[in-house]
């Protein structure tokens, strides 16, 4: 027997499971279909526990760079401690979504959803019936298709080890590797990072990323830029990553070289649902080229930042589509970070456009001897905004320091309100503070 639904959404990540609820009040039928642990990514095995062990950096790195001016004495990781601060917070979540889920009368399936030729769904041994359908997978960790590549370890390992390792290796400069390396390292791990090109990061300012190389170099991060790992063999207890002129042993390895869409099981070719390498592909009201099937959040095919708050963005959007909305989609500013020693934000223009067009204006920052920089003794903390000439307006912003996420939001905040600098320099703010500082930055 088939059950008939109004909107069938596959996923109960952050995105899928928000969708449920916005549906749901608007009196729809909805049923959620997860074979994984209901929440998703983010709140389970990715920003959410990242953050928690990202405590641990953040605490060793302040105490560290204070030290001889007014405190004395080291603090260090306990990782099963972290570890278990990180399991309260995680361990409940799937359980409490599910069961918020069917609190507010949305049906959901743990099983696997896949379309059949007929445009059905299969959720194990139940067949589902939608008006609309909406795809909500998410990613996966990329593994690298080298020998040996049954020996890589993934973000979601690293984020649940009971013990860590002496020697730990990322194999991937993006962000996860950049945050992982430096949780590792804080926690006494020797780390190495290798990245097959000398462009880490390279979303970013190239010369932000350099100096947040150097700096992470400084505190023992072992980067090895230009290199390609080609085969992966165990040797005793350990791994051994080679490659041309390369080798290197590791107690264990880490893929960290991005993501890929969670469309290759779930049957998108029976129901004629176009995609690429990068995800499902959409148009501007996320729906795909079959007209009952949309799709949001990370397994979409797009340029913009996959993240979080970019789902919750799409969630509103569909939701107010749904309810009988017309209009497209229109983005925002979306910033973008990575979480380290120092923090790299970013958002806008890309800095380089200064260069290359008359209409903007770069203005540099080396903030390192500010006063909200000084008093903690920050050792790196600098920044470039971009403006607009003609309307003095920023445009957009990177930002490198261990604050780098609190003033990344205020110039968001600012480039999506076109806030002329001269009406933010006239607003009365706390002082000393970060948002203060602003002022000066541009």
């Amino acid at each position: 027997m088939t059950k008939q639904y109004d909107v069938v959404i596959l996923g109960g990540g952050v995105a899928g499971g928000s969708l449920a609820h916005s549906l749901r009040r608007q009196h729809k039928t909805v049923a959620v279909v997860e074979d994984n642990l209901f929440g998703g990514t983010c709140p389970n095995r990715g920003c959410d526990p990242k953050k928690i062990l990202l405590s641990g950096l953040e605490i060793t790195q302040v105490v560290n760079d204070m030290q001889g001016n007014g405190i004395s004495g080291s603090v260090s990781v306990n990782w099963p401690d972290l570890m278990r601060h990180k399991r309260q917070y995680t361990n409940p979540i799937s359980d409490a979504t599910n069961n918020g889920l069917i609190s507010d009368g949305v049906d959901t399936y743990h099983e696997h959803a896949q379309f059949n030729s007929d445009g059905l769904l299969t959720a194990g041994n139940q067949s589902l019936s939608g008006d609309q359908y909406v795809i909500a997978t998410g990613q996966r960790p990329r593994i690298l298709d080298i020998p040996g590549s049954q020996f890589f370890k993934t973000s979601t390992d690293f984020l649940n080890l009971d013990d860590l390792p002496n020697d730990v290796t990322f194999v991937g400069g993006g962000y996860i590797g950049f945050e992982l390396a430096g949780i590792a390292r804080a926690a006494g791990a020797t780390v190495h990072l290798i990245h097959h090109n000398d462009r880490p990061l390279k979303q970013f300012d190239q010369q932000l990323v350099h100096e947040e190389v150097d700096r992470l170099a400084k505190l023992g991060v072992d980067f090895h830029l230009n290199t390609g790992v080609q085969e992966i063999t165990q040797v005793g207890e350990q791994f051994v990553l080679s490659g041309d002129n390369f080798k290197l042993p590791t107690d264990m390895v880490f893929c960290t070289a991005g993501r890929i869409p969670n469309v290759d099981t779930i049957g998108i070719q029976n129901v004629g649902v176009k995609t690429d390498q990068h995800g499902v592909i959409v148009d501007d009201h996320l729906q795909t080229s079959n007209p009952k099937i949309f799709a949001m959040g990370d397994v979409v095919s797009t340029k913009r930042p996959k993240l979080t708050p970019v789902a919750g963005f799409e969630v509103g959007y569909l939701a107010g589509y749904f309810n009988g909305s017309t209009d497209p989609i229109q983005f925002k500013s979306i910033p973008t970070i990575v979480f380290g020693q120092p923090s790299l934000g970013q958002v806008g223009l890309p800095s380089n456009i200064a260069t290359d067009d008359s209409r903007y204006m770069l203005i540099t920052n080396d903030m390192t001897k500010w006063y909200s920089y000084h008093r903690l003794n920050e050792p790196l903390a600098k920044a470039k905004v971009v403006i607009n000439r003609d309307t003095e307006t920023v445009v957009g912003a990177t930002v490198l320091s261990n604050h780098a996420d609190y003033l990344i939001n205020i110039l968001t905040m600012m480039i999506d309100q076109h806030m002329k600098i001269g009406d933010f320099n006239r607003e009365i703010l706390a002082y000393p503070t970060l948002a203060s500082d602003v002022q000066y930055l541009i």
